[in-house]
């Protein structure tokens, strides 16, 4: 499959927001995501509003007209925010190293690609899209400790885990990018 990745103006991703949305079905339709369609339908509304964030920057795969994937990213507010998972993750990291390796630094929300589009390199190529500009390399973002295959994913791309989940999985795992400066100070599992 040949998918071409491009960087995206808020508005041109919105304008493909059937695709997003049966990619995101897809994507976190199945194990171990396993979110009913209504989930998706709350991801476009969700955003909405994402776009606007500072920072906002958004990359789609496309194989002709078709999405298979889409990456979206912003700059992550200072101080932290206290919802969705941030107060684990600032717990698990402390006060100082959340200010310092996240806050100010780009954030990928969500990527998502198609599943006969996994394997091709198309998620590779989005992560770096949404990525790539930011010159100091302070780049990070969030998953479940349970997606085992998707955090293989990121390490295989470079990014080093930086919070350790509890050993039942059920929490979730912050990621420094690859030219994220504080990456070799992640502390590494016990």
């Amino acid at each position: 499959m040949t998918a071409d990745v491009h960087v995206v103006p808020a508005q041109r991703l919105l304008s493909y927001a059937n695709g997003v949305r049966d990619v995101y079905r897809d994507a976190f339709g199945r194990p171990p995501w396993n979110e009913d369609a209504g989930r998706a339908d709350a991801y476009l509304d969700r955003l909405d509003g994402d776009v606007h964030r500072p920072g906002f920057t958004a990359a789609l795969a496309l194989a002709g007209e078709t999405i298979v994937g889409w990456a979206t990213a912003w700059d992550t507010p200072k101080p932290l925010p206290a919802d969705r998972c941030y107060p684990q993750v600032a717990a698990a990291l402390g006060t100082q190293r959340t200010q310092d390796w996240l806050c100010g630094a780009r954030e990928v929300d969500e990527l998502a690609v198609a599943g006969h589009a996994r394997g091709t390199g198309v998620g590779a190529r989005l992560l770096h899209a949404v990525t790539a500009d930011r010159t100091d390399g302070r780049c990070w973002l969030l998953t479940a400790a349970r997606a085992t295959d998707t955090l293989r994913f990121y390490e295989r791309a470079g990014w080093t885990t930086a919070t350790h989940p509890s050993p039942s999985g059920t929490s979730h795992a912050a990621l420094l990018g690859p030219r994220h400066p504080a990456r070799h100070l992640a502390p590494r599992p016990l």
